[in-house]
């Protein structure tokens, strides 16, 4: 057994997050983007952090990372980062904690990049922020994490401004951005969403194989389930603000225990759907602004009953496998 599985067999966390919760103050009223959220990651651990749309996965990255605006606030019951209590940490704290041992992939790559800045400027200065090197050495590192997320002529694209390159080259020189510190934890915000299959595959197997060997764990935030199946230990399933079902992959796959949970399953096209109709979570995600009573899902639920009029709470129907509904023991 490597140094690092007996480290991510251990009961050290490297995040510890309860209660979370980020709410934007608007004219219109009070928006419960996270409403109580609670995961937690070992070393070398990746999970998939899964739902609809709007459903609050991203809003999650952004408050873990500290870069909720000045309309969001966010409090929790504890956030615990390799040691770090980032609730209490100064600003100067956290924009050193960023970008060196936490790192964020955007889905828009131009909310890493600057326009006005060569790729080998900002890749190098990225590197000296966090650590003493020459301009040499950050260069030669920033080389060889353009070579690891497929960047053909890596050595040109260093020498060239963000609107020189396409929007999938910008999106692997965002991913390359990250990983250059070998960050402790990188949240991944659908990063491979304009990247073709086979560019797709290769970032999948880089970061799988940065996970493995250096002990980084991540967050993989998408609402692409049959992706995050392959790559993701655990799954959390985010709906409303909250979530709602977590588990090992395997055991989501096997049997999602949540009705919002077996409905994105069952929504995935298979060969044994082939020419059919693909099933349909009928309704909308409600508004977050008015959040009806109870369970958030009830609307959409077909197992909806008098008792969904409650809030539900969390249970464990087995070790390490958390539902919130009422009828989470039945089986789908």
């Amino acid at each position: 057994m490597t140094p690092i599985q007996e480290h991510r067999k251990g009961n050290e966390l490297l995040l510890d997050v309860q209660g979370l919760q980020t709410w934007f103050y608007t004219r219109d009223g009070v928006v419960k983007a996270v409403d109580g959220v609670s995961l937690h990651l070992r070393p070398g651990e990746i999970l998939g952090l899964v739902g609809e749309s709007g459903s609050g996965k991203s809003v999650t990255g952004f408050s873990i990372m500290g870069l909720v605006g000045e309309r969001g606030k966010v409090r929790a019951e504890r956030m615990m980062f390799d040691g770090y209590d980032l609730t209490k940490v100064s600003p100067e704290q956290m924009r050193n904690l960023r970008g060196n041992r936490l790192a964020m992939i955007f889905q828009d790559p131009m909310m890493t990049l600057n326009p006005t800045l060569r790729i080998d400027t900002q890749m190098i200065e990225t590197v000296r922020a966090h650590e003493k090197v020459s301009r040499q050495a950050a260069r030669a590192r920033a080389l060889e994490v353009l070579r690891m997320v497929g960047i053909p002529a890596p050595e040109a694209r260093l020498m060239v401004y963000p609107h020189h390159l396409s929007g999938g080259m910008r999106q692997r020189i965002a991913i390359a951005i990250a990983l250059l510190n070998g960050p402790k934890l990188i949240i991944a915000d659908e990063p491979t969403t304009a990247l073709d299959v086979t560019i797709q595959g290769q970032i999948l197997y880089e970061v799988q194989k940065l996970c493995r060997e250096m002990g980084t764990a991540l967050i993989w935030i998408t609402h692409d389930l049959a992706l995050v199946s392959g790559l993701a230990d655990r799954m959390a399933v985010m709906y409303a603000g909250r979530i709602v079902e977590s588990t090992s992959t395997q055991a989501l796959i096997d049997q999602p225990m949540h009705p919002y949970t077996h409905g994105l399953m069952a929504s995935i096209p298979s060969l044994g759907t082939r020419g059919e109709p693909l099933f349909q979570i009928p309704g909308s995600t409600p508004s977050l602004l008015n959040l009806p009573t109870g369970c958030a899902f009830r609307s959409r639920c077909y197992r909806a009953d008098a008792q969904c009029e409650h809030t539900p709470e969390t249970r464990a129907l087995a070790p390490g496998h958390e539902v919130r509904c009422w009828h989470s023991g039945e089986r789908i």
